[in-house]
């Protein structure tokens, strides 16, 4: 046995440079960690001076160091002092150029001809903070099924990429349901790229009798995404039309579920969550947004029962993000207060748009309107569904093109607030924000390890650190079962079975300088 610190290890095995024929990955000596504190995903106590070992791309023995052999000629480890999780997994991640709004959809048509290399860069980003598994469930399918054919094929280094390409039912990022852009105001190029993101599943299906919709999301289907997800309602907190009939629901669900995949919704109302939830799916993207409402009692015990998996946008409320939130609460708050000075003075009700804006911009409530606080109710329906035990798993709408689409704003220069939308460190400050709603550190880590692999009824595959699954592995400097912001302090990424030079990812960047309207490299 060859024993190395962990610098030396990464420097001796990183194939990232070139990665390995597939030949070559099976001839490469078994790994070993040994002397680490092994926390396995399942939520049980960790393991102290354990020992893991990998040969090809499986876990083959974890366990305490005396009960665990290193086979001759392994490369060794010194793991003292370290600590060991599975990969993290982000649930929910927009990896392709889908994004925009307005005029800003144009953004995109300088990154058309380098599409893959922009969505390399950001699976690279996620596999750097030490995500090794992400599933893109809304985006532009063939270029990223081209990167994702490149990445498992060895061509590329990546993270594992489940695809979903449309959310189906929606008409693509410049269209009525997804930006609320009517057809006769976008370009040219706008249409185009509906097209090229919907694939024929479009708002033409909220049209569709169920016999039509069968065929038609069949079609869809045989474009080869690996899960689906469906537009319930509109994008839209508000107004949030429901897209799809109770029996139309059940079609899009029945044809994925005959295909062996995960059906899941995007609803932003009440009713539209309920009707996706008696349709029969797995999953929830946004479970903690339904419309600026709290999320009832009745829902959450639907889901607790059906054991259906909640994927939450911890990013975006908790941590800096849920600060800046605040700071714009208490500004609004006194805004109001002026406001309705002035409106005693002259006698003039408000409107109920302007009502509405109040509610959401404050937090506060108002008198004549159900809707509640836009972030406060967030963050109240994610401490609901947690409490309540639901599945939790990590999904941050991580994106290289910010929540407005400004490609050139993000790749330029960081607009305020975006560190949390950021791939991979949005991944982290969601698992640190678990924490923050009442988690513990080993229940953070289990949401996004383990449930995250649940999400893609993959466990018997990875998610925890386990003989025969996947050698998915990271390595920290510091215990994030003591201080869950240690899940920063990271050592070494093992991506099924090979060290990952982070350091040098992503290995291809692409940037524009926006002025002179060329690449930046």
């Amino acid at each position: 046995m060859r024993s190395r610190s962990v610098v030396a290890t990464v420097a001796l095995l990183s194939l990232l440079s070139s990665p390995p024929s597939a030949g070559a990955q099976e001839a490469s000596p078994p790994l070993a960690i040994v002397g680490a504190t092994i926390i396995d995903g399942n939520g049980g106590a960790p393991i102290p001076d354990g020992t893991i070992v990998i040969d090809g791309d499986r876990i083959v023995a974890v366990g305490g160091r005396a009960s665990v052999e290193v086979p001759d000629g392994a490369e060794v480890i010194d793991g003292a002092g370290k600590f060991v999780t599975p990969g993290f997994v982000d649930t929910n991640v927009h990896m392709s150029l889908a994004f925009g709004r307005g005029g800003r959809v144009e953004e995109h048509a300088a990154y058309w001809a380098h599409h893959e290399q922009v969505i390399l860069q950001g699976l690279q980003l996620h596999l750097k903070h030490g995500v090794t598994t992400v599933r893109d469930s809304y985006g532009v399918l063939r270029p990223m099924q081209r990167v994702k054919k490149k990445i498992d094929a060895g061509e590329e280094i990546g993270p594992r990429t489940y695809l979903a390409g449309n959310i189906v039912g929606w008409g693509g990022p410049a269209s009525e349901t997804f930006a609320g852009l009517p057809e006769s105001e976008i370009s040219f190029f706008a249409e185009q790229m509906n097209d090229e993101v919907t694939l024929g599943s479009g708002e033409e299906m909220m049209h569709m009798t169920p016999d039509e919709l069968r065929v038609a999301i069949n079609a869809y289907l045989d474009h080869g995404p690996d899960f689906i997800k469906y537009g319930a309602t509109h994008h839209f907190n508000y107004p949030a039309g429901i897209s799809f009939s109770p029996r139309a629901q059940r079609v899009i669900v029945e044809e994925t579920h005959k295909r062996g995949l995960i059906a899941e919704t995007h609803a932003t109302s009440l009713e539209g969550l309920r009707l996706s939830i008696l349709a029969g799916i797995d999953l929830i993207q946004h479970p903690d947004n339904v419309g600026n409402r709290t999320i009832t009692d009745e829902l959450v015990d639907m889901i607790v029962e059906r054991g259906i998996v909640c994927s939450m946008l911890i990013n975006q409320f908790t941590g800096p993000s849920w600060e800046f939130h605040v700071r714009n609460m208490e500004r609004a708050r006194e805004d109001l207060a002026e406001a309705q000075a002035r409106e005693r003075q002259r006698r003039i009700p408000p409107t109920t748009a302007e009502i509405r804006r109040r509610v959401q911009d404050t937090g506060l409530p108002q008198p004549g309107s159900v809707m509640e606080g836009r972030w406060t109710t967030k963050r109240t329906n994610a401490k609901k569904l947690i409490e309540a035990g639901c599945i939790v798993t990590v999904g941050t709408d991580n994106t290289l093109f910010g929540r407005g689409g400004v490609a050139a704003d993000f790749l330029r220069e960081e607009p305020e607030n975006m560190e949390h939308q950021l791939p991979g460190l949005g991944t982290i400050f969601a698992i640190e924000g678990l924490v923050e709603l009442g988690m513990t550190p080993g229940e953070a880590i289990v949401a996004a390890t383990k449930n995250g692999a649940l999400a893609s009824k993959a466990l018997d595959e990875y998610g925890t650190l386990e003989a025969g699954k996947a050698a998915d592995v990271l390595v920290l400097d510091a215990d994030p079962l003591a201080d869950i912001s240690n899940i920063r302090k990271l050592s070494m990424v093992i991506r099924g079975g090979r060290v990952i030079d982070i350091d040098a990812l992503p290995t291809n960047p692409i940037a524009l300088d926006w002025a002179a309207g060329t690449l930046r490299e």
